[in-house]
Parts: structure tokens; C-alpha cells; sequence
């Protein structure tokens, strides 16, 4: 199976208290995201463009989704990895690896986010 571009198609990140978790990625990532009912399932629809590189993907609250600090990682790309970080602290996150070196592929940093995910930051620079 061919794939034009990255593989990933699309993420779901689960939360216990939706508008704590919007504020929270908000806050850290510096976007707005979009509410929107799916069945029975609330989501938070994280910006998105047709034909842009990435993933697109949502915050979910719902039967079945379940915050962990054990599961799928997702990388997040914080162009200013430090201020990030520094967010996701005073957003009420925990900054678990703080900015760690990767060599020709940038730095990297992971923290708990105030669901109890564990997530991963990148950045370049």
C-alpha cells in the first residue's frame, strides 16, 4: 500500500474534561480549536487545511476514549520549543523530558497534558 506523503491521517486524543483539555492545547499550541458533536462522542477539532502536510485530528470526549500516559505518542511541532514547553507548565501540564537534543533532526520534549496523556513536542530549531 502506497501513501502520498506522511501515513498518518488522523489523531483523536482523549480527555476527561473537554473545555479543560480545549484551553490547555489552545494555550500550548496558540490555535483555536472547533467543537462538534459526533454521535456521542464530543470533539475539538484541531485546525486543519486540505492538502497540507500532517495530520489533522481532534480532542475526544466520549465511551471508549480513555487519557493514558502508556499509549500512541503524538508529536506536536512547536517551532519555539522552550516557550512551549513553558506553556504547557502554566497551562497545568508536566513537563516530563524537558528540551532533549536529536541531533540533524532537532530537539524534542515530552509532557503529560491535564488529561494524563503523554505528548510529544518538536521542533526543529
Amino acid at each position: 500500500m502506497s501513501a502520498a506523503g506522511n501515513p498518518a491521517g488522523w489523531f483523536e486524543i482523549p480527555v476527561h474534561e473537554m473545555a479543560r483539555a480545549k484551553v490547555f492545547y489552545q494555550q500550548l499550541l496558540g490555535v483555536q480549536l472547533e467543537e462538534h458533536q459526533m454521535g456521542s462522542s464530543r470533539m475539538a477539532w484541531f485546525p486543519m487545511k486540505q492538502g497540507a502536510a500532517g495530520a489533522a485530528g481532534s480532542l475526544v470526549q466520549g465511551e471508549g476514549y480513555e487519557p493514558s500516559d502508556r499509549g500512541v505518542l503524538i508529536y506536536f511541532t512547536a517551532p519555539d520549543l522552550d516557550a512551549a514547553l513553558t506553556r504547557a507548565r502554566e497551562g497545568g501540564g508536566e513537563v516530563i523530558v524537558g528540551r532533549t537534543d536529536i541531533g540533524e533532526f532537532g530537539f524534542f520534549g515530552l509532557i503529560l497534558d491535564t488529561e494524563g496523556n503523554r505528548v510529544g513536542l518538536h521542533s526543529r530549531e
